[in-house]
This record gives C-alpha cells, structure tokens and sequence, in this order.
C-alpha cells in the first residue's frame, strides 16, 4: 500500500506552532488507512523520520517516553520532529514498538571537526543523514564495496545541501545543512562571511526571527533569484538569464569546495564520491560538480531519495535484531538503540506526508518529484530521457510506515 496526502500552505498555516500539527496529521493518516480498508492491527512495526534531538550515533532507535519528550520539545522547530511521535501514537494503537532511524542529527564527527576559531559556536551535526547512509550504503552493495571498510563523500543535494565524508561506515564530518554552515542551497543561506552578517545584523534592517529564516529557510538562490526550483532556474538560463547561470555556477562551485574538504577530512582517501537528492537529476549541475571533482575520485550519480526503502529494511532490522539494547545507564545514551543501519530492502506500507511549501531538512527534492513514488524504484533506474521529462514544484513530506 502507498498512500501519499497533500497539505496545502492555508492548512498548514492556520497552526501556530508545528508541534500543533500532530493530532491533526494523525487524523488525516488514520482516516486515509480506513478508507483503503487498511488494518493498523496489521503493522508489524511502525518507523518515522527521526527529528532534531539530542547528538546521537546514526543507527535505528525505538521511540520511548525520553525520545517523546526531546520531539516536542525540540529547540530547533521543524516538520520531522513530529515523525518519531507520529510513529509512535499509531504503533501505540497498533500495538506494535515505533522507530526512527538515522535522524538528522545523528552526530559520528570527530572531535576536531566540531572546533571552530570561536569556542561559543561549534559545529554541529544536522544533515540528511537517513538519506547520506542509505544511498552510500546502495553504491557499496552495486559496486561491490564493503560500507564499514570504504572512504565516501556523500553529497546531498535538495533544498538543503549536506556534503558528509563517510569514514569506514561513520560520518566523521559534514556541513549543517540547516544552520548556516557549508555550501549555500536552493533556500539555505550556508556559511557566511562572519563580520558582515554581524553588519547586518546590527543594521536595524531585520529582526531576529527574520535574519533566523534567511540563514535556514529564505537565503541561498532564493533570495537572489525569487524562486528554490533549480528546474525553473534552468529554463530561465536556457531563455538567456545570465542572472540564474552566475547564481546556479555559484551553487556548483560552492558544493565542489566542499567535497573537495571532505576528501581533505579523509587524507585524500576517497574510494567514491556520490551526488543525491533531487538536484541530481538536473544534469548541467551534475556536469560541473563531477568537471571540478572527478581528479578526486569516481562521481557516480543516485538522484533523488532511498529513505523510504531505508526506513522500512531498517524497522525489519530492528525487530530481527538479536543483540542487546542499549540503554542510558548502560552506555549513557537517552534513547534505545537496537543496531546500526544499512539493512537487506524490504518491503511495506509507505506512507507520504505532503506540504506545498516547505521549510525542511530532507523534504525538497529539486527537479524530481519522488513523493507518492514506490520506495522500490531503486535509484538511477530511469533513463536520461525519463528524468529530462520530470518536472516538479517543491515540496515537503514525513514518511510513517
């Protein structure tokens, strides 16, 4: 069963916080389950998006009463944080344990990746990192790799740009995506020169609240260009906007640099480098990334998202598990881990959550549409001539299976 529900931005809006959204998504999910005829009773388990809680190893995680605690009460505000308590009040009806997996601040950063020129702001970890594990995992399996013993640079890019050097199965550093940190992105503002952001600032121009959403949700190419569609800024370069080519090369160039760290971050030892998420599919972007980087290593290209098949495969993971739970007092961790990540695909019921206009972490995929798509449509199957007749709006979702 593949169900995907759409949330208009009047629907959204009405609600003053996210978190106030929850009863009325669980509504909207349940209903839809019954209009399919779907039993919950059916469930085996249920795993949601993780969300923005406390640094924790990547791995699949039940939801428990702590991890419920850090979702509502999350100092960072986005959709995914109601993933995890989604999972877990429909589990609860179901009678089955809920998960999350890889959330996107799961933190594997050496410590010396974390320090910067000023001790009151270290870097921190928030990325796609469901996304990050899943597909470095796919191109171990389809070139004969091994994930734990293999040196990749993974490159996420939709709404949100994360770049992660992935050391011998952990992400021993990558940029924030969310935060103002790294390469700038379709609606993320990226690392900015330090003294004139604090020029303006102190403008008097902005408040705070206003300067929070450029850095995280109105910078980037839409700020210079009005729109977060790499696809519509495309067709303005193919009408002569020499405008959105400077702009569009830009955001190229930055995410080059970046990889371009990362192979630093792993000593030059780069087995792969791997371009994913919605921006992918747009090949003139794909074109310059692999012209500046490809003297580091073999560029190989899986546009779009592997989350859903991830989370599923990873749920499956967890109940299959036989080896011991860890606990805060045993290993001082808030949260019941049950195993890393990277599991055989499986399949299950998918479950989309759409919004017209987002302001999330893995949720836009530029140039692409992949909500209400089959998990099991493994990445890059279609053609050149398939993806040039994809066209998308943005878009956001959470998935619950």
């Amino acid at each position: 069963l593949d169900l995907t529900l759409r949330h208009t931005t009047e629907e959204l809006t009405r609600f003053t916080d996210i978190i106030d959204q929850l009863d009325w998504r669980r509504g909207l999910i349940l209903s839809a389950l019954r209009e399919k005829s779907f039993d919950i009773k059916e469930l085996s388990a249920v795993i949601g998006r993780g969300g923005l809680i406390r640094p924790i190893p990547a791995g699949v995680y039940e939801v428990n009463s702590r991890m419920r605690y850090d979702l509502r009460n999350a100092q960072m505000k986005h959709a995914c944080n109601l993933g995890g308590l989604l999972a877990a009040q429909i589990a609860h009806m179901a009678g089955v344990k809920a998960y999350i997996a890889d959330p996107p601040g799961a933190d594997e950063m050496d410590d010396v990746a974390r320090i910067t020129g000023m001790p009151m702001c270290p870097r921190k970890s928030v990325f796609h990192a469901l996304n990050q594990k899943a597909t470095a995992r796919l191109h171990c399996e389809r070139t004969g790799l091994v994930y734990e013993e293999s040196n990749l640079i993974v490159a996420h890019m939709g709404g949100g740009i994360s770049v992660g050097a992935h050391r011998q199965g952990k992400i021993v550093d990558v940029n924030n995506a969310l935060d103002g940190d790294g390469p700038f992105a379709p609606d993320r503002a990226g690392s900015i020169p330090s003294s004139e952001l604090i020029k303006v600032c102190f403008s008097g121009q902005y408040t705070r609240e206003e300067l929070l959403k450029y850095i995280s949700s109105k910078g980037g190419m839409v700020a210079y260009l009005g729109t977060n569609s790499v696809m519509q800024v495309m067709e303005r370069i193919e009408q002569g906007d020499q405008r959105a080519k400077k702009v569009l090369d830009a955001l190229c160039y930055n995410v080059s640099k970046q990889i371009g760290a990362m192979a630093a971050a792993l000593a030059g030892r780069v087995d792969g480098i791997i371009l994913t998420g919605g921006i992918a599919y747009n090949e003139p972007v794909v074109n310059y990334i692999r012209e500046h980087c490809a003297f580091i290593a073999p560029v190989t290209v899986y546009p779009g998202e592997n989350e859903l098949e991830s989370l599923v495969a990873n749920a499956l993971a967890a109940r299959s598990s036989r080896r011991s739970t860890s606990n805060s007092r045993e290993s001082g961790r808030p949260y019941s881990r049950h195993t890393e990540t990277g599991r055989p695909s499986a399949g299950g019921l998918f479950f989309h959550e759409v919004a017209q206009q987002p302001e999330g972490l893995e949720a836009e995929e530029h140039g692409k549409p992949h909500i209400g798509r089959r998990a099991d449509q493994e990445l890059g199957r279609k053609t050149e001539e398939q993806v040039s007749r994809d066209r998308t709006g943005r878009q956001t979702h959470e998935q619950v299976h």
